[in-house]
């Protein structure tokens, strides 16, 4: 089976929201392909996302699966955190309540980030404390790994601020525990640099606001099967979208087939456009 086209990938997305017999009928009005198989999305992120911006709290939906093989694909596209590829290289588990060492590929071993020679002196909370820089804070961040350290970060954080390039480098972690990241701020530039790095508050934040839909909607079909469990908050908030705007109109499929590579908005304007052109 040939891996679809993005814009096909995106279509089928939405198709699988609604009933069964439906989308065959529009699949077989439109000429969109079958849907494809979970394989394929592994391919398309080692292929068709090979250098584009994957947001961040995508990459820590991947690897809440804890496992070695999508580990190593999503890999490249963690260079921006390093944080998150220490911790692949040492086999720490991100998936809830998960203890057990995740298996590390061994073209992954040699990978991990410069350990900051501060850590080494000053310990975790000191080597924080002693950033002065934008790179010094993004490497003394990188140091944080395991859910007692975020329990460390926080309490020194709430004992004495931290200096502001440790804090905003800790923010961008898509690990980061929201009861940490809300100690260190809530104003408007704060939450720029959050929006910059792909922070998310779920799946269903990705599915509404970011654009073009065409990118969003074509991970989204991909999660189903690099991040299955997330990737349904997504389908219940944009299931009665769907069904309100498109429905069972197959005109309204047609339209949506043939916006969807060029349109910019994000997926709520996308399938309300569809709708009224119809």
């Amino acid at each position: 089976m040939r891996d679809n086209s993005r814009s096909e990938q995106a279509v089928g997305f939405l198709l699988g929201l609604i009933e069964v017999e439906t989308a065959a009928r529009v699949r077989a009005r439109t000429g969109l392909p079958a849907a494809e198989a979970p394989e394929a999305s592994v391919r398309r992120l080692q292929r068709a996302w090979r250098g584009r911006f994957l947001p961040a709290s995508v990459v820590l939906w991947i690897l809440e699966n804890d496992n070695p093989v999508l580990n190593t694909v999503v890999f490249p596209h963690l260079e921006p955190q390093p944080g998150l590829r220490r911790a692949v290289v040492r086999g720490v588990p991100f998936g809830s309540g998960r203890t057990d060492p995740v298996r590390v590929d061994t073209i992954l071993l040699s990978q991990e980030p410069e350990v900051p020679p501060s850590y080494g002196r000053l310990g975790l909370v000191g080597c924080l404390r002693a950033a002065t820089t934008m790179n010094e804070g993004r490497a003394a961040s990188s140091m944080v790994l395991t859910r007692a350290d975020w329990a460390t970060v926080g309490e020194a954080d709430r004992e004495r601020p931290l200096p502001g390039y440790a804090r905003w480098s800790l923010s961008i972690r898509p690990d980061c525990p929201p009861s940490v990241r809300a100690g260190f701020g809530s104003h408007a530039k704060f939450t720029h640099r959050l929006r910059q790095a792909g922070i998310l508050g779920g799946p269903a934040e990705f599915a509404f606001s970011h654009e073009p839909a065409v990118d969003v909607l074509e991970m989204l079909g991909m999660g189903r099967a690099l991040f299955h469990e997330r990737v349904r908050e997504a389908e219940d908030a944009l299931r009665p979208l769907v069904e309100e705007h498109l429905g069972e109109r197959e005109e309204a499929w047609a339209v949506l087939a043939q916006l969807m590579e060029t349109f910019h908005g994000n997926t709520r304007e996308l399938v309300m456009t569809a709708g009224a052109i119809a």
